[in-house]
Formats: structure tokens, sequence, C-alpha cells
């Protein structure tokens, strides 16, 4: 990399001035927010132009680096078929080709294949185009699938006949992408988004016959979202409305489409729940009264909290995330020790076990099990040092059978790596767990370049994972490691609870403490270290490179929240009135004075800071496009260092990058590129 002679960009400044609870904030890059203005696109395409320049002379490792990661992708690949309604379905590849070829087969896996959808052909001439999800109707004729080719999450639903293989002229816009077929087949449920907010808050029962589209429930209040979903049974279609904190749910048989939807429990501040039906009553995985949640059951004709048994009791240690049933088996998704676990448990026996696993850190969870009348589990288990492993168990033997594990073209020796799991003492005395994984070659030292990930927010749990497209950077010494912080739920409900709203410090104190740890025990240095984090991710590095900037080389934000306060006072902007309960209303003073700790875009100062690459969406509709350009805009009127700035906005895609399988790898390959280049690695 290369900034000699290259004039970064420079932004212009307009004034203007927030003033809230008494407080002045000066936000002279708010006018980046007009996305129809060309200057703001012109500001975009310097930036990106900027970053082509300097990047220029690593081009060749880029390239090299996108053909030794595609080289070890299997191009022609297929997934495991599952059975359902007499068809096993899959998913394949082809080689060369970006997308999935959606199909099936009746009855017998030897019988001739039926392709649903070759997202090959119908991505052509589109720079993106994402399939939302697949529906198909009861009687096996038709199939709804959605499309979204401006990655704002806004999709279009079609239906093709699979008869004929036509395509009806039908076509639903704006919806979640989701459809559900009652058993009725000419009838389907669907979400609408509103146009401004994008919250998903009406569903719609649509007669594809008629073409007609009637209402059938509408959710007023701004922080709760609508969706709607058919039981495992195919008895029953579900409507949920929920929000951050609270859940509420309503019920129709799938056969009795027009009939008015049943209230099952009504909403309550706090109380969470997610009902099941099996056989002659309903399971209902519920926090009340429960931080870690329970599983209670009740029957199918009274179903308020009032009449919910407890089958499953809290436990403090345990946190219950998910269940799965089958005719003679329970199967739970249960978290502790920050590990995820899986439960069976037998109906007409005293069987209750756990399976078993033997790596120091792993993921396992249960995957497509949409039959009840067998014994077999299928589970799909990966570690970071175990590629993507996808398994069938018996739940009566305790017999694995290993169907499919992700090939690494090439060869794979995971013997190679080795993988820890660190806990490491936050200053509160909390103890937050660490995964980390390397090349044996390249033992930890201080000398050893190191690539700490955190999320850390929504309760969503970071759990290790293997990459192939990691071992680029395994393989030239640089170790990985993913923080188990706060905000997630790794640990329990607690954990999540205790690195929210007013408990949000937690979440950036313990990334802060475990890079402290990891260079005061000799894993790297500060030379040597480096945050990366998406979203709410880009929120936390962009947090800490503010609070400690001297811990970091460098810093990778990819598609950053880091403009909150701003977006949390204006609730136009999607995403935002349901993210009161993570982050707190600023419009209480409480709030406000605690997310002003933190807010990374307010709080840039004039001092030195690490390098930073900085990657967003135009199309983003989650972190809007404006907040990274304005953070950047920011940093470079005010940072003090001669550090690489470099900010790139893919103008054709959103949120989650690229559709293609094999273009998202160049957005890898110039992270990587970036890291590499800074320590002086060039092939």
């Amino acid at each position: 990399m290369n900034t000699q002679g290259k004039k970064a960009p420079v932004c212009a400044k307009r004034d203007h001035i927030h003033t809230e609870h008494g407080v002045e904030r000066y936000d002279p890059y708010y006018w980046l927010r007009d996305k129809e203005n060309q200057e703001v696109i012109q500001y975009l395409n310097d930036e990106n132009e900027y970053t082509s320049q300097v990047m220029a002379d690593t081009q060749n490792l880029q390239d090299s680096l996108y053909e030794e990661m595609l080289a070890r992708i299997k191009q022609q690949d297929e997934s495991v078929p599952y059975f359902k309604n007499d068809y096993w379905y899959y998913t394949r590849f082809e080689e060369g080709k970006e997308y999935p070829i959606f199909c099936r087969k009746k009855g017998n896996l030897k019988n001739e294949e039926i392709v649903l959808l070759n997202v090959n052909e119908l991505a052509e001439g589109h720079a993106y185009y994402q399939i939302g999800g697949l529906s198909i109707s009861e009687d096996n004729d038709w199939i709804a699938y959605s499309v979204d080719t401006q990655s704002r999450r806004i999709y279009t639903i079609y239906f093709k006949n699979l008869t004929t293989g036509e395509v009806s002229e039908q076509a639903i816009a704006n919806t979640t992408g989701s459809a559900v077929w009652s058993a009725n087949n000419d009838i389907i449920f669907y979400t609408t988004k509103n146009e401004e907010t994008l919250r998903s808050d009406t569903i719609y029962r649509y007669t594809r016959s008629s073409s007609e589209s009637v209402l059938v429930y509408h959710e007023p209040d701004e922080a709760f979202y609508a969706h709607i979903h058919k039981s495992k049974s195919r008895k029953y279609l579900i409507i949920g409305a929920t929000s951050t904190l609270t859940s509420e749910y309503r019920f129709v048989e799938a056969n009795e489409p027009t009939q008015e939807f049943r209230l099952f429990q009504s909403r309550v501040r706090g109380m969470e729940y997610g009902i099941a039906h099996f056989q002659d009553h309903f399971y209902i995985l519920t926090n009340w009264e429960a931080k870690n949640f329970r599983l209670m059951k009740c029957g199918l004709e009274h179903t308020d909290r009032s009449n919910w048994q407890e089958e499953i009791p809290h436990r403090a240690d345990t946190l219950l995330e998910g269940m799965d049933l089958f005719n003679d088996f329970m199967v739970l998704e249960e978290r502790s020790k920050g590990l995820t676990q899986i439960r069976i448990k037998q109906f007409s026996a005293a069987t209750d076990y756990y399976m078993r696993f033997d790596d120091e850190t792993y993921t396992a969870g249960t995957s497509v099990n949409p039959e009840y009348n067998t014994q077999i589990l299928r589970f799909g288990y990966t570690s970071m040092t175990t590629p993507s492993s996808t398994y069938d168990f018996d739940m009566a033997t305790q017999e694995k059978t290993l169907l499919k594990q992700t090939e690494i073209v090439g060869g794979y020796d995971s013997s190679a790596y080795d993988s820890k799991r660190l806990y490491i003492t936050a200053r509160d005395g909390v103890e937050v767990p660490v995964s980390i994984v390397f090349n044996r070659k390249f033992p930890p030292s201080a000398n050893t370049p190191l690539l700490l990930y955190g999320y850390g927010s929504y309760g969503h749990s970071m759990d290790p994972y293997f990459s192939s497209l990691r071992l680029s950077l395994l393989n030239r010494g640089i170790s990985f490691a993913i923080a188990h912080i706060r905000g997630g739920e790794e640990m329990g409900r607690s954990w999540y609870d205790n690195g929210k709203l007013l408990n949000k410090l937690n979440t950036f104190n313990d990334f802060i403490d475990i890079a402290d740890y990891l260079v005061n025990n000799e894993y790297t240095s500060t030379k040597h270290m480096y945050a990366m984090g998406g979203s709410a991710g880009g929120l936390l590095v962009g947090a800490v490179m503010n609070m400690r900037p001297d811990l970091w080389n460098g810093i990778f934000a990819s598609v950053p929240f880091v403009d909150v306060v701003t977006t949390m006072f204006d609730e136009s902007i999607p995403l935002t009135t349901g993210e009161f309960d993570e982050w707190g209303n600023p419009k209480d003073k409480e709030f406000f004075d605690h997310i002003m700790k933190y807010r990374p875009y307010d709080n840039v100062e004039e001092k030195d800071y690490p390098n930073i690459l900085v990657t967003t969406g135009f199309h983003d509709s989650q972190v809007q496009y404006w907040e990274p350009a304005k953070w950047v805009a920011k940093l470079r009127d005010l940072k003090t260092d001669n550090n690489i700035l470099l900010f790139k906005t893919e103008m054709e895609f959103g949120h989650s990058g690229a559709s293609g399988r094999f273009q998202r790898i160049k957005e890898v390959a110039l992270e990587y590129t970036y890291l590499l280049s800074l320590e002086g690695i060039t092939s």
C-alpha cells in the first residue's frame, strides 16, 4: 500500500447542529444523508478511487489471495438431501457458477432430478440477485419464491407451476420474502414492510386463483415486527409479533385459512415465548419467571399462561435456546459454559442424555428435521479446526454417521492447526471466554499478528466456526480469535442483559480487556494487534478504537453502526424503533447520557488512530451508508497520525455484501491484503 503522492478526499462541511437535552452536537457531515445528491455520490466515488489508488500496488496479492481462496472451494458441490412431504430436497452448485440450483427428487434419491429454480439463469443481467425464501404448496405442485435485486432485503414473491415449469405473471412486491402456504393450495400468507421504516408490520392472505390480498393482521406498535410461519406438524399457521424483549402469537388451523387467528397469550412486556405444536398440545419455550428460559406445556384449547405446566425448569447455569420434536424424542438445544449442547429426551422412557463433542471450542446445533416419524436427528457441527459437518444421529442407539464434511480442495490437515478456549478476567472480575486458532508453525508470540473478532449485541452468540478463507491468514502466521463478550448470549441470558442498555460499556470493556490480556501474555503485541467487527460489531471496534487507540495496529469495520445517537433519534430510519430495547431510547436523558459515552462518530477526537479499513454498501437498509461515510470524513479531518484510512462503498450492494458466492471472496481478499500489507507480507 502506498499513499505517497495520493491525496485523500476531503468531505465538505455544512453547518448542522443537533440539540438534545440541552446538549449541542455539531454534525458537519449530516448532508451526506441525501442519497439523491450527486455531491454525495461523488464523495463516495472519490473515496473508492482513493482506495483503489492506495491499494494499486497490492493488486497482485489481492488476485493471488482470491485465486488461493477460490481454489479451496469445491465448485461443483451438493448439499445433503432432506426428506419432506414425499420429496427429497437439496441444493447444488455447478463449476464456475455464482448461484445455487434448488432441486428435488420424488420418493427416492435414484429418481430423476427436478430443478425447482436455477438461480444462475434468473440472476442474469442483475448486479445483485438474492433468493429470500422457497415454499412448496402442500400438493407439491407450486413453489412460491422471493427475490431481492436491490440488496435492501425487500423481496418480491413469484409463483412457479412445478408441473408446467411456467412462472405466473402474478407478483407480490414489498415483502419480507417469506410465503406460507395454507393446507388449501390456492392460499398463501405473506408479510409486508413499511415503505419508510422497512418494519415488517402487516400480514396478508393471498388467493392465487383470484389474485386477491386480504389484510389479516397489522402490528401498530413500532417496536414490534410481524411474521408468520407454519408449525412442523403442518397443522397450524402461526402469526408472531416480536420485539427485543416481548413476544405474542396467534394461530389458526392450516385447513381453515379464512378463519380468524386465535390469540395464544397476550403480550406482557419483558415476557418472551415461542410455541410448537405436538399431537394434542403445545410446547412453550419462555423466559416467564425464568431468565434462562424453561419449557412449558398446555392443551390446544386453553393456551394462556394460566394453563401452562412446567416440563423443564429454569436453570441458572444453562440457557435453553431451542427444541425440536419427534414422535418418540424431544431434542433440546442448550448452552452451558459458553458452549452449545444437544440434549436428547425420550418420551416413553427415562432416557435423557447429552451428545458428546471432543473439541475444546466448537459449535453444534440441530439442522433440517421436517419429519416426526423418525429416530434420526440431523445436526451440524464445526470448530475452528473442523470444517462444517453434517451428521445423522440415531437417538435410540446413539450412533453418529457423518454424511458430509465441507471439502477443502487441495487437502486440509486439521492437525496442522490448534485451537484453544481461554477465559480472561475482565476489570470487574467476570471471566470472559475467547476462542483462538493458529497454525502450529506459527505459535503465538509477541511477534505474531492476531486478528480479534467481536460482535456483542442483540444476544447474538458469536460461536466458534471454521473458515476455509481464514486459512490464508493462518498459513501466513496470523492468529485469529473470537471474543465472546457480554452483549451476546454465550454464557446465558444474563450475559446479554449485562451488555446492553445501561450496561453497554461492559461490551467494550470486555473487548479491550481481552486485547490487553493477549498482549500482556504475548499472544501478540500492540504492533501486531488487529480488531474486526461488522454492523453492531462495527460499533464495537469504533468505540474501542476511540477508547484505546494505542491497542491496535489496524481496525476493520464493515457496515459499522457508528452514528448511534443521531440514528436512534430518527424513527424514520429503518429498524430504529425496534432498537430502543437494545440501546435505550435517547429521548430519555439517562439513556442519552449513556450512549454519549461510547458513540463512535461523536467521540472522534484530534489524536492518533490506528490504520483503518471501512467498508459499506450503498443500498444497506440496516446500517445506512451515511453512518460510515460521516465517520470516515470526521476521522480524516481530525486524526493526527499518518496511518492509512481507507473507505470502500459497494455501490450495488447492501448490508450483506455481494450475492454471488465468488464475488464475496473478493471482498475478503481486500481485507486480508490490507492486513498482510500492514505486516509487510507481500505474497
